[in-house]
């Protein structure tokens, strides 16, 4: 007990200290940013926008979201950062209110083959889980239901099926397998066995018994012969437990009729006794060879050389190059064995390839068991007898046991091809052959999303007692999971489509949905243009489900030029008022409705003042068109696409609609493959009418320009070749002996040889992404000290590397063949990027008006068809109004720009429109409706003509 005069302890708590409701940057100079200062307010939805170029992902990417990774690094240990090293802060003098960041960004796809919609969203894991615990087994023979049974039930059966009747009851221990089994025999001998049943007889064990070695062989061994009866229910119980043990869990009973049963503890078929291990997850699994095709190893395609591949020109001789691989007539051993199988059938090596029997074109493919004769070289009066194996198996040997650089080689003469082992399912057939309500696994992963939520809605109806207790919790988070990917608008996705065939903005929402179905709180999350890609129909889908994040607790800055995006988000920033050094400004912010009270070009677009003019008159084209009759590729539905030649065409309709598959797909392969000879096959098609009319194809997409920091735009368009060249006139350089290979950074002699021209060096991170830094020597120049010294207009080749697009047009001006390719760079947007800017730090939209560019500069002849996919992508208002000046020029030079699209800027100014639906998978595939803006909108249907009106004041 305390005395009465004790003091008192007071306890004072640390207090918690509140999160500040504002995140304040201070400072902020990364990039083109000016000093700025700038605070948006915590747990709330922020669009940052402004001109491509201006400076939004310096300020969300390269200030706030690099500060977030290094204070995380900065988290670990001592000992921990010893191994990283030290992440290089951002330019910026302070961040208050910084919570947790996670980047969402549209750059980190997965090449992977192996990476589907279903591993990287975990809803194939599920899956896998699911057939696991509660698929039922089936046998691929008999199609009949497999059972399992326990050494009880097996006895019970045995004296129930075959009461009074004489048996012999067997364990199989060599199925369907070559070999003598001598020594087999004498061990069975050895253990006391007198008997087995070989290939359906039952013979006598007698020493030095031996079977044809080259004969497929069954033997079972003779455990035990009785007569089955209730009394000897012992003697039958230890032999079935012999034969079991025997068999490895299987057995056979035969009858005196030879009738015979096959019993098993594990999951078998009771009609052919084909047994299947316990299924585990791995079992499912494409990426495990316990459960992966065996003949595709779980890639659902195979590499296949075909006759087409290797006899490209059949009008050609053999002794003229007709076998690609091979070239024309040498002196080499497998020319002379072609010489002596086409003498054979009196067929000379002159003879072009399409004049020969198909009988003879078989044998020189895949070879023969004949025996030929050669005369030998090195020993005359001698030949060598040989076997002619044929080309492919040839080259196949030569692929095996060759290099990388013969493999690459063999690669151009081998064409992709649906694994007929397992239909391209990517899984072997056992796992194939667990079903649930008459699913297998790989039925599931075909389907649509929508469609696949639809299948689960009612699933526990159609299962077993059993097989809903095992399955509720899984069912229950496979349909979360599949609901937060609707949620996006990527209800037209299947969980096998490989990740490398989405689009940037795919994949984003992909990962968005993902970190939705974490439910974190507290977090920063950031993106980077979310709703590429998307129609507007699935956009208000999209805000929904960052306003759901925001409400979950965590703050959401959006990179974005999209409209609604900024109309629905709670606070806009706007940085600008140009791109390059032009920007780096914040020009307006405020909440929507203050925003578009201000005068900064974003909110001129926004309020009305600014916009895109429709044109006053749409072009009549050529009179001429492209029919492309009966294409049913994925989805479609056996239509027919009209292109009107002359004309700016935009193809539109919801996300799954057949868009790519129609153009990408069915379209542009037909076209590549008739003018450039390209071997990707089309979808299915019936005919193409009026090829006649172009003399060239051009797709621009937004696959990257280059995966390494040496690819960059002055390599991709050409320029750098002439601005090398450019330095080698120089008086410096001619002095000093400099060819063009000097200022190469990809060749010894001119380049920095601790980072091998590169500027980068890679740092490993183990357990994070690599991490790329200025190499120590040159300082990113690329460049040694000697190349550096010579000198253009007192800059050295990587102060111009350094220079942006902008700068370099004024720089260039007196250099007519480089201004060219520069400017056209300029003209499509890009005047704020860098000459040598990184190939992989390109956005798509940027690497496909790089690839845009390049062909602009080239010369047209009026007559070439341009395939664009969303060039819009990444583009302010002000932006897509330079990109359709530059598109619109082409279509007055007399070419067809074929343009797949969702912006209602650009679809307002085509000449044609071509609308498919009206739903994604398998509800599209159809023409709704095709004509100018104004025929579209009258029509009720189309989902963009619903929108169209709007945007074109019809409402």
């Amino acid at each position: 007990m305390p005395t009465k005069n004790a003091k008192k302890t007071e306890i004072i708590a640390n207090p918690v200290v509140p999160m500040p409701d504002l995140i304040e940057v201070f400072g902020a100079r990364e990039h083109n940013l000016k000093n700025i200062d700038v605070s948006f307010p915590r747990n709330q939805l922020v669009v940052i926008t402004g001109i491509s170029g201006s400076g939004k992902s310096s300020l969300a990417f390269d200030t706030i979201y690099a500060e977030g990774q290094r204070r995380y690094m900065e988290s670990f240990s001592a000992y921990a950062r010893s191994f990283i090293g030290g992440m290089e802060r951002p330019d910026v003098d302070k961040i208050n209110g910084l919570s947790p960041v996670i980047s969402i960004e549209q750059k980190t796809t997965s090449r992977n083959p192996r990476s589907t919609v279903g591993t990287v969203t975990e809803i194939y894991d599920f899956l896998r889980l699911l057939f696991a615990r509660a698929g039922e087994a089936y046998s691929y023979v008999t199609g009949e239901k497999m059972i399992r049974q326990s050494e009880d039930q097996i006895i019970n059966q045995i004296l129930q099926t075959f009461d009074n009747q004489k048996i012999n009851l067997l364990a199989p221990i060599v199925r369907g397998r070559k070999g003598h089994y001598k020594e087999l025999f004498v061990q069975l001998r050895k253990q006391g066995y007198t008997k087995a049943r070989i290939d359906g007889e039952i013979t006598e064990l007698v020493a030095n018994m031996q079977l044809d070695r080259y004969k497929n062989h069954d033997i079972e061994l003779v455990v035990d012969r009785l007569k089955v009866k209730e009394e000897d229910r012992y003697r039958i119980s230890q032999s079935v437990k012999l034969a079991l043990k025997e068999g490895k869990g299987i057995m056979m009973v035969v009858d005196e009729k030879d009738h015979f049963k096959f019993f098993s503890k594990f999951l078998m078929c009771p009609t052919s006794g084909i047994a299947y291990d316990e299924p585990a997850p791995n079992l499912f699994s494409f990426n495990s060879p316990y459960g992966y095709c065996p003949h595709c190893k779980g890639l659902g395609f195979i590499e296949e050389m075909t006759k087409e591949s290797i006899m490209p020109n059949e009008t050609l001789s053999i002794s003229g190059g007709a076998i690609a691989p091979l070239g024309e007539y040498r002196d080499i051993w497998i020319f002379k064995k072609i010489e002596i199988v086409l003498k054979k059938h009196k067929i000379s090596l002159s003879t072009p390839i399409n004049k020969m029997p198909e009988e003879v074109i078989n044998v020189l493919l895949y070879g023969s068991d004949e025996v030929i004769e050669i005369d030998s070289k090195k020993y005359p009066n001698t030949t060598w007898d040989t076997k002619f194996e044929g080309i492919i198996t040839f080259l196949k040997k030569q692929q095996e046991l060759g290099n990388d650089s013969i493999d690459d080689w063999l690669k151009d003469f081998s064409v992709i091809q649906t694994c007929p082992e397992c239909s391209g399912s990517r899984l072997k057939k056992e796992a194939l052959h667990f079903k649930i309500d008459e699913k297998n696994i790989s039925d599931l992963a075909k389907m649509n999303l929508r469609t696949l939520r639809t299948w689960f809605e009612s699933l526990e109806n159609r299962l077993s007692s059993k097989q809903q207790a095992i399955a509720h919790e899984v069912l229950k988070e496979v349909r979360k999971r599949i609901g937060f990917l609707l949620d996006v608008g990527l209800d037209y996705l299947e969980l096998d489509r490989p990740v490398r065939t989405l689009s940037g903005g795919e994949a984003q929402r992909i990962r968005l949905a993902t970190q939705i179905g974490t439910q974190l709180i507290g977090v920063l999350y950031i993106l980077d243009e979310p709703s590429i890609g998307l129609h507007q129909r699935d956009n208000a889908k999209l805000i929904r489900s960052l306003q759901n994040l925001r409400n979950l607790g965590n703050s959401v800055i959006v990179v974005e030029h999209d409209k609604d995006m900024m109309l629905e988000a709670d606070y806009v920033i706007d940085i600008g008022q140009g791109a390059g050094i032009h920007g780096g400004r914040i020009v307006a912010q405020g909440t929507p409705k203050d925003f578009l009270a201000q005068n900064s070009l974003t909110a001129q677009y926004l309020n009305g003042t600014r916009n895109i003019e429709i044109p006053k008159n749409f072009r009549e084209g050529k009179g001429k068109e492209i029919v492309l009759s009966g294409a049913i590729g994925h989805n479609l539905k056996n239509l027919t696409l009209k292109l009107p030649l002359g004309k700016l065409i935009c193809m539109t309709g919801v996300s799954g609609s057949g868009k790519s598959s129609l153009i990408h797909h069915t379209l542009f392969p037909i076209l590549n493959k008739h003018f450039f000879r390209a071997k990707k096959e089309a979808l299915s098609y019936e005919k193409i009418e009026g090829l006649e009319h172009i003399d060239k194809v051009i797709e621009v997409d937004q696959s990257p320009i280059g995966r390494t920091p040496r690819s960059n735009p002055a390599t991709y368009t050409n320029m750098f070749g002439d601005i090398r060249q450019l330095f080698t006139e120089l008086p410096e350089a001619k002095i000093r002996g400099y060819k063009a290979g000097r200022f190469s950074f990809n060749v010894r002699g001119g380049r920095c040889e601790t980072c091998e021209g590169a500027g980068k060096k890679t740092i490993q991170m183990d357990f994070l992404p690599d991490v790329l830094i200025d190499c120590e020597n040159c300082k990113g120049k690329r460049y040694n000290r000697e190349t550096l010294e010579v000198r253009f207009k007192g800059k050295s080749i990587a102060d111009i590397l350094d220079m942006t697009v902008e700068q370099a047009v004024e720089f260039f001006e007196n250099q007519p063949k480089i201004l060219q390719k520069v400017r056209t760079l300029f003209e499509v947007g890009l005047g704020y990027i860098t000459l040598g800017q990184h190939a992989t730090t390109l956005s798509g939209g940027e690497a496909q008006r790089v690839k845009l560019a390049t062909e602009l500069s080239k010369k047209d002849t009026g007559k070439t068809l341009y395939i664009l996919d969303e060039p819009t992508t990444g583009l302010h208002f002000e932006d897509v109004q330079h990109l359709l000046a530059v598109l619109h020029k082409l279509a007055d030079k007399g070419n067809t720009v074929l343009i797949i699209e969702h912006n209602l800027d650009v679809i307002k100014t085509a000449d044609h429109i071509i609308d498919l639906g009206l739903e994604g998978g398998e509800r599209g595939g159809t023409i709704l409706c095709e004509g100018t803006p104004f025929d579209i909108c009258k029509n009720q249907e189309s989902y963009t003509a619903q929108f169209l009106r709007k945007e074109l004041g019809l409402i």
